[in-house]
């Protein structure tokens, strides 16, 4: 493969037509083997950020002149297929890349209360201000997937344009965070809604367990202010009782309002490419923004069929990392 290769408009694989099998498969199918190299970034607030880089090309001093910046999906992490697949690709090309994990999915227990949510663009900042400082001869592309796309736009979109940043891809985001997590109380789509919180609230407790264990009172206080939990059944719940309360916003409502990509994306600057699906089971047509509002510089590719972050047009076909590729080279 090669960074010249001209992606055709996606066809998803005959025995993956709908939204539901592409989204699916991508979850459960067999990942990429990717030797990572793990970074630690100490955060100015005395937590951290964990970064992996691709092992297979030496970050530090290799023939590329970008680094590729990956940011995951809810519940996810580093070893999620998807950054996978995408470092596999990057690395076969002889382009660094290093996955972020958000505050507590890298394996460890972060050391605040306060974890991520679909809004921490701070931490993006802080991160890539201290690597593109580490790395000063080297130039920038983000790739972000789901809950890491809608953070990713945020940031380009309240920050001013750095002259390191070259290029952007958002994939499968939640532009509009309100009308995403409404999606998931209903229908086929409370699936996703019941895992999403099964996963949550089981990294909460674990925290609030590592905690009490750890003797970290004034951690475990905030949680404990939160009160109970255990009737929490959807996202929105989760975002009003955890998310917000722990993260400075007045309810759901609020941390939706503030925090959804869509009333940021008309800042952006850089030259981005958003990558949706209309059959995606976790994002409404609603939620999508209108091409009238896209300025020229950001690039929307709907297609009919590909799920959320599916996009699989057979087993070795990678058709979403070569259109990633085709575009942070051009």
């Amino acid at each position: 493969m090669t960074s010249g290769t001209i992606v055709k408009e996606f066809k998803p694989a005959w025995w993956l037509p709908g939204g539901h099998s592409q989204t699916l498969y991508r979850k459960f199918s067999p990942v990429e083997l990717v030797k990572q190299v793990r970074q630690r970034i100490e955060l100015s607030d005395g937590d951290f950020i964990d970064l992996d880089w691709a092992g297979g090309v030496v970050y530090a001093d290799n023939a590329s002149d970008t680094v590729v910046f990956i940011l995951h999906g809810l519940c996810g992490c580093s070893g999620s297929s998807y950054v996978l697949s995408m470092q596999h690709i990057l690395s076969e090309n002889g382009i660094s890349s290093v996955a972020m994990n958000f505050r507590g999915c890298s394996g460890e227990v972060n050391r605040k209360a306060q974890a991520y949510h679909s809004g921490i663009s701070a931490d993006v900042e802080e991160v890539f201000t201290k690597l593109s400082g580490l790395h000063p001869d080297k130039n920038f592309a983000f790739v972000g997937y789901s809950l890491g796309a809608n953070v990713l736009l945020k940031w380009l979109g309240e920050s001013v344009k750095h002259p390191k940043i070259k290029k952007a891809v958002a994939v499968s985001t939640p532009f509009s965070l309100a009308y995403c997590s409404r999606a998931m109380l209903k229908g086929v789509s409370k699936m996703y809604g019941r895992y999403f919180v099964r996963r949550l609230l089981a990294d909460f407790n674990a925290k609030k367990n590592h905690f009490e264990k750890a003797g970290e009172t004034e951690q475990l206080q905030q949680i404990e202010l939160l009160g109970k939990l255990e009737g929490i059944s959807s996202i929105w719940e989760f975002d009003d009782k955890v998310t917000a309360p722990l993260h400075g916003f007045n309810d759901a409502q609020d941390y939706y309002n503030r925090c959804s990509s869509i009333e940021f994306i008309d800042s952006i600057e850089t030259d981005t490419l958003l990558i949706q699906s209309q059959n995606d089971p976790l994002i409404p047509a609603p939620a999508l923004p209108e091409r009238a509002r896209l300025s020229e510089n950001i690039h929307l590719q709907l297609t009919a069929k590909g799920g959320h972050v599916g996009f699989i047009a057979g087993r070795n076909d990678y058709w979403l990392e070569r259109r990633i590729l085709e575009f942070i080279s051009s």
